[in-house]
């Protein structure tokens, strides 16, 4: 829908839910921001320079005093004049009489009047009482550090606009800038909005939601130099809203909205924006975060954030940064920019650029990119990313082992240290990865649970630095090596055991369905949980199957599948399923009974290189740890009798 304006202060132009591209939507954005003459809303204040950190100047300051302010020696030695040293050389020394022709300085000391020279200490011998010998004359001002060297008074100590860091405090304080005028931090509102929401830490019923996002946005806006306040949150009530919006509007420079931001029954924010003031933009065509709407009220900016946590980051980061950055009159931040290969398949409609968060590790001297489950109301997946990969809007996705452009969230050097481990879920990796930190401080653990086997073929193509495995060769008893052998061929691999591990069936408390055996699974009224094709449980449960004659389609919920031992434990939990199949420790975590039906042996593969590497020589320090086998076996269910062990090859 398009609409007329002649405010002078806006764009005319409206859209409501439609799909515009990116660009389009932040250069309306820029346009409407810059009519309304955000840089000179803020106004300045005056604040003491050792709080100022972070904050942007609002103009140029000059130096008060010169630094250093007065004459002062840069080395240990004699003061001297350097007149008096003519001639010295190491075949004709020259003496000095102490007082009348040099004077002992320490570093810092003023110079002492008609001294224009330092002469260092390792270059003086003392050759009697009262005299000094040199062999080398001083070239008038050496060793010295003279007034105004490091800053002049009345100079330019930081230019305008400028983002003060610690060193700029310095710099102020030494030019004697003890108060420096900023712009005055922009004034942001948050308003959630939605009967469900609730805050953090009051108790939960069915349905309802802790504002989680409210202070997760806020800590980002205070980074680039906001101040932000938490609103009271609006349940769905439009008029309400209504009333919020335009009350925020007159206290503060730019107001956000959390959710009811798409089109329906109970999204009432762009119809409060639109109500109060005008609605400039309402769909981007990005995923996710599609239903974002950008608008003025009483010739504020609004923006209207969606509700779900990974949409409202990323529009965050695309529309409420930037304003932020257009008020203070600073550079919007760039995250810095890497190629890396795409570990598996990523497909995506093409129309909407989207931006995938991935895990990133370097294998073999390359970037990887693994990428992290989608939704938008994923929060995990912010907290364990490491950067977004980019799809354009006119590309269907990438195949994988291509390249592809990728943001990072963290810095680089973290991220090129980072051991990326791929397969097998085991909440004993959790605290590998805890004890691998502690071994070498500079590596980080990401693991990526996609089953045994994917994990196994991720190593093999160099996604990966190791994959966790558990995977039983029914007709040998063998676990790992038949599988290994299948695909690597003969190419070497060191497999290491993490634990022997207990596998059986997670139950509710108190086994409210008798639930004790295999059979029992194919029992009328029994809902089961089942791991995803390829992962080594999965692998178990077919076998068991088999042994005991039953078929996949006696199981009510065998196609129902997920990807941790942890995910099942909850589905048990909360009732979704009767039963899964699982290690006793997700059981114990989730207060589950437990059902022991297998033992079975965990290990990580990776190449010789790896093992050999200082990624290995953390993890063999981790494993070998007596606090790592006490932490496993306080989780229940693992038998460390070969924790730390190179299986050898059958």
């Amino acid at each position: 829908m398009m609409a007329e304006n002649t405010d002078a202060k806006s764009p005319r132009r409206e859209i409501y839910l439609s799909s515009i591209p990116l660009e389009e939507a932040q250069a309306i954005w820029r346009e409407a921001c810059r009519r309304l003459d955000l840089r000179n809303v803020l106004g300045c204040e005056t604040i003491r320079s050792e709080c100022a950190r972070h904050r942007v100047t609002a103009g140029p300051v000059f130096a008060v005093a010169s630094s250093p302010h007065y004459h002062a020696a840069a080395m240990d030695g004699i003061a001297v004049t350097a007149g008096d040293t003519a001639g010295a050389s190491r075949t004709s020394p020259k003496r000095l009489r102490v007082g009348a022709e040099a004077v002992h300085v320490n570093t810092g000391d003023p110079l002492p009047e008609e001294s224009d020279a330092v002469i260092m200490i390792e270059d003086v011998a003392e050759v009697g009482e009262g005299e000094l010998e040199i062999v080398a004359a001083a070239s008038p001002w050496q060793h010295t550090r003279v007034i105004g060297e490091d800053v002049v008074a009345t100079e330019v100590v930081v230019p305008a606009r400028h983002r003060l860091r610690p060193p700029d405090i310095g710099a102020l304080l030494a030019a004697g800038v003890l108060e420096v005028e900023v712009a005055r931090a922009p004034r942001v509102a948050i308003i959630p909005t939605g009967a469900e929401v609730i805050r953090p830490g009051e108790a939960r019923k069915p349905g309802e939601i802790p504002d989680f996002n409210s202070p997760m946005l806020a800590a980002r806006l205070v980074e680039v130099g906001a101040e932000v306040v938490h609103r009271p949150t609006v349940g769905d009530d439009p008029e309400a809203l209504r009333a919020a919006v335009s009350k925020a509007c007159d206290e503060f420079d730019l107001v956000l909205t959390l959710a009811g931001a798409s089109a329906g029954a109970r999204d009432f924010t762009v119809r409060a924006i639109r109500e109060e003031g005008e609605v400039l933009v309402h769909g981007v065509a990005i995923r996710p975060g599609k239903p974002v709407a950008l608008g003025v009220v009483n010739g504020k900016p609004v923006i209207a954030l969606p509700g779900y946590p990974v949409s409202a980051m990323l529009c965050c980061e695309l529309f409420v940064v930037p304003t932020i950055c257009q008020m203070l009159g600073v550079p919007v931040p760039e995250r810095r920019r890497v190629r890396a290969v795409v570990s598996r398949k990523v497909a995506s409609p093409a129309g909407s650029e989207e931006f995938l968060r991935v895990n990133l590790g370097e294998v073999a001297g390359r970037l990887v990119a693994i990428p992290c489950a989608r939704g938008a109301g994923l929060v995990s997946a912010l907290a364990r990313a490491d950067g977004l990969l980019i799809i354009p809007a006119l590309s269907e996705g990438f195949e994988r082992g291509e390249e592809a452009a990728c943001e990072l969230l963290r810095p680089e050097h973290e991220i090129r240290s980072t051991v990326l481990i791929t397969g097998s879920h085991d909440v004993a990796l959790d605290l590998l990865a805890s004890e691998i930190r502690s071994a070498d401080p500079e590596l980080t653990v990401t693991s990526t649970h996609v089953g045994s086997l994917a994990g196994l073929a991720a190593l093999k193509q160099g996604f990966c630095h190791m994959a966790g495995t558990h995977l039983l060769e029914p007709e040998t008893g063998q676990y790992n090596w038949p599988y290994v052998r299948r695909l690597f061929g003969d190419e070497e691999v060191v497999l290491v055991t993490v634990a022997h591990r207990q596998q059986g069936l997670m139950v509710a408390r108190g086994d409210p369905k008798g639930i004790r055996a295999w059979e029992d699974l194919a029992r009328p009224g029994v809902t089961f949980v089942n791991r995803q094709g390829g992962a080594g449980t999965r692998v178990l449960l077919d076998s068991e199957l088999s042994k005991h004659g039953l078929r996949p389609d006696q199981i009510d919920g065998y196609r129902r599948e997920v990807f941790t031992h942890l995910a099942v434990a909850s589905m048990v939990e909360t009732g979704t399923a009767d039963v899964g199949l699982g290690i006793l420790a997700a059981a114990r975590a989730r207060n589950l009974d437990f059902v022991p039906l297998a033992m079975e042996r965990y290990d990580l593969a990776m190449r010789p290189e790896v093992w050999s590497s200082r990624i290995g020589e953390a993890v063999k320090a981790a494993l070998e740890g007596e606090r790592f086998r006490s932490e496993l076996a306080a989780l229940g269910g693992y038998d460390s009798r070969e924790t730390g062990t190179v299986q050898q090859r059958p």
